[in-house]
């Protein structure tokens, strides 16, 4: 059998034939850029859940610091309440007293409590009277009673010019 002949290939382009130029993307190209980017886009959304969670974990470890904080303050509170001094010393400042004893109450000058951030001035700082003779003041009520003082007026019925 003979076979036919084959036409010879052109190995260089000739003038009257352009050259056959490549395609910068070919079909295989194509597919590995669309693997490649379908697999950037789940590592890199793997990557934020991963990044999220371990935000979350240092999140959720801070708050467990805290409270174990907080229990071990709340231990150390329960423990001084185990301590009658304590004890005692918490129910003064309550102003409770004890059997037998005497509760005092200072007053300020309008007869209200003295509030506990108040203070009583040092009797050293005020300024001393000079001491009088009781036969002095036994004297003064002697001409006061000889004397009345004069009657205060009656308080208006009248405030600011209304009734």
């Amino acid at each position: 059998m003979a076979r036919p002949a084959r036409p010879a290939l052109p190995t260089a382009p000739t003038a009257t034939a352009p050259a056959r130029r490549r395609p910068r993307l070919t079909g295989r190209a194509a597919i590995l850029v669309l693997v490649l980017a379908v697999l950037t886009v789940s590592y890199a959304s793997s990557l934020r859940a991963y990044l999220q969670q371990r935000d979350q974990i240092g999140d959720l470890k801070s708050q467990i610091a805290l409270r174990q904080a907080s229990i071990e303050d709340l231990e150390r509170e329960k423990g001084r309440w185990e301590d009658p001094a304590y004890v005692r010393q918490q129910a003064r400042e309550l102003n409770f007293v004890m059997p037998g004893e005497t509760s005092y109450v200072v007053l300020d000058e309008n007869g209200d409590p003295l509030e506990s951030d108040t203070s009583l001035t040092d009797p050293a700082t005020v300024a001393p009277k000079p001491p009088r003779a009781w036969w002095s003041t036994a004297w003064e009520s002697v001409e006061a009673a000889g004397d009345p003082p004069a009657a205060e007026p009656e308080p208006s019925t009248r405030i600011n010019g209304t009734d």
